[in-house]
């Protein structure tokens, strides 16, 4: 039983470790090599961790080779766009101009529900909003909206608007992030003294707080200091 969960953990160890050399990829945007790699090296992991007559560096060599070939396939596809194209294929632009193109999407073996479906998804509920439809290789499905469906956004409108930027988060679960704090050149001694203007007496009673670029702080006490503070 312990040689059993001891090759479970080394197998496990090596498929996340693998996958995660593969790339950043939700499962949806996988290729559709990267989707049959992945799915071999679990195949090739489970073998070898339920049968414990195979020995264990078999599966090692074919996770490890597979990953070679991904690693291989994927620089290859960065270098060249030729062969990029081949691998991955190319993407379909299923309505142009209003237009649904029934010949691109009998090529792409993509039917009528499947695109309503997705383009729901992306909230639009009527196909006469849709200027251009683009099905990407990866399966998801880009949407353009006809112009006068388009949102108003404050160039419409000539309204000028400053830089925002990104939040850096100081405090997650309890720990304050000295990552965060140097980011925002900022110290935890401030963190602290701002906390304690709302009555927080500790960062540890902060479950997240982060502040943006106008250096406006937000936070969130656990739950345990919010009933606190109400009783």
């Amino acid at each position: 039983m312990l040689i059993t969960l001891a090759r479970t953990v080394v197998l496990y160890t090596l498929v996340v470790v693998t996958m995660r050399v593969m790339g950043k990829r939700q499962i949806g945007q996988l290729e559709p090599f990267e989707l049959v790699i992945a799915i071999m090296i679990a195949e090739l992991a489970a073998v070898p961790m339920q049968d414990r007559h195979i020995p264990l560096i078999n599966g090692f060599i074919s996770i490890i080779t597979l990953l070679f070939v991904q690693v291989t396939l994927s620089l290859l596809s960065l270098k060249f766009m030729g062969f990029r194209t081949v691998l991955d294929g190319k993407h379909s632009v299923v309505i142009a101009n209003g237009i649904i193109q029934e010949k691109e999407m009998q090529k792409a073996r993509y039917n009528l529900h499947e695109l309503l479906e997705q383009l729901r998804v992306q909230g639009f509920y009527n196909i006469s909003d849709v200027e251009f439809a683009i099905l990407e290789t990866s399966g998801d499905l880009s949407v353009i909206p006809k112009s006068q469906k388009r949102p108003v956004t404050p160039k419409d409108l000539n309204i000028d608007t400053v830089y925002e930027g990104l939040p850096t988060v100081l405090i997650m679960d309890g720990q304050v992030l000295n990552d965060g704090l140097n980011q925002a050149c900022l110290t935890e001694a401030w963190l602290r003294t701002e906390l304690a203007k709302f009555g927080i007496k500790s960062p540890k009673d902060v479950f997240f707080a982060v502040i943006d670029t106008e250096g406006k702080l937000f936070f969130q006490p656990r739950a345990a200091v919010t009933e606190e503070v109400v009783q």
